[in-house]
């Protein structure tokens, strides 16, 4: 059976597609930050088949790189990896906050972190082959301030999380053109607008959509054939579309790069 692991499955769209594809056969690695709600998803799952609970806390890369290992460890094989959990706009006119490194959080969980687990499980996915990396990006993107890139000198909430989903688009990018001819495809997806979850209503947002909407999508890149031929794409819902035009300079690869290195190396 393909193992599928999703980030954030304890709620929104990573609770739906966990059950999507635990129906469907997939063995679900579902990663959850609390203990108790990862271990209930992880029972109610099992009525529909088999999967196993994963506890990080993606705030602390030190965290993030555990959970790579035991993954790689108990599970040698890996079809899928669905980066999805993240936080969004944070409450109107909150402040800036920090993750247990010391970096701006929405970088850090929105970006750093899925970067440092898609390293970490690099080599399980190339071992398993044909594979697939699914990054759960948004339309909402905006210029990174490389000069600020913790925005340590002005803030805001929505700023923070759109330049946080550029670089995830900019590194999705990025990394298909280092995977090409592994077998190893990669692509970051706006599941859909302001749906119906935690992370919209905590923003004070309006819903527009329902999380079944943006699973389709998810979905469509996580299993369907053609998601597997397709690498280095960005997709509005199931539609082919383009990111921010950013996300495709390789200058900006080139220095999101750099910082990348640093921070990661400084969360080590």
């Amino acid at each position: 059976m393909p193992t599928v692991l999703i980030t954030g499955a304890t709620s929104g769209l990573g609770r739906y597609v966990a059950f999507e594809l635990v129906r469907s056969g997939y063995v679900v690695l579902a990663h959850g930050r609390d203990p108790d709600r990862t271990e209930r998803l992880v029972a109610e799952l099992r009525t529909e088949g088999e999967a196993h609970g994963f506890v990080a806390d993606l705030a602390s890369l030190a965290r993030v790189r555990e959970l790579g290992e035991r993954v790689a460890a108990a599970h040698p094989r890996l079809d899928v990896l669905i980066n999805n959990a993240g936080i969004g706009f944070g409450s109107p006119g909150g402040g800036r906050e920090e993750s247990a490194d010391g970096h701006e959080l929405r970088f850090a969980v929105n970006y750093l972190a899925p970067v440092a687990l898609t390293r970490a499980l690099l080599p399980v996915l190339r071992a398993s082959a044909p594979a697939r990396i699914v990054n759960v990006g948004s339309a909402g993107q905006q210029p990174l301030d490389f000069d600020d890139i913790g925005m340590t000198r002005t803030y805001d909430g929505v700023t923070a999380y759109r330049r946080s989903k550029l670089a995830l688009a900019a590194h999705t990018f990025a990394l298909a053109e280092e995977l090409a001819g592994t077998g190893v495809s990669v692509n970051v997806l706006h599941p859909a607008t302001f749906m119906d979850t935690a992370m919209v209503r905590d923003a004070d947002v309006t819903p527009l959509s329902t999380v079944a909407d943006g699973a389709a999508a998810v979905l469509a890149l996580a299993t369907a054939e053609s998601g597997q031929d397709m690498t280095g794409r960005y997709f509005d819902g199931t539609s082919p579309s383009r990111a921010h035009s950013d996300a495709y300079d390789r200058e900006v690869w080139k220095r999101l790069s750099t910082v990348t290195d640093r921070l990661l190396g400084a969360g080590a």
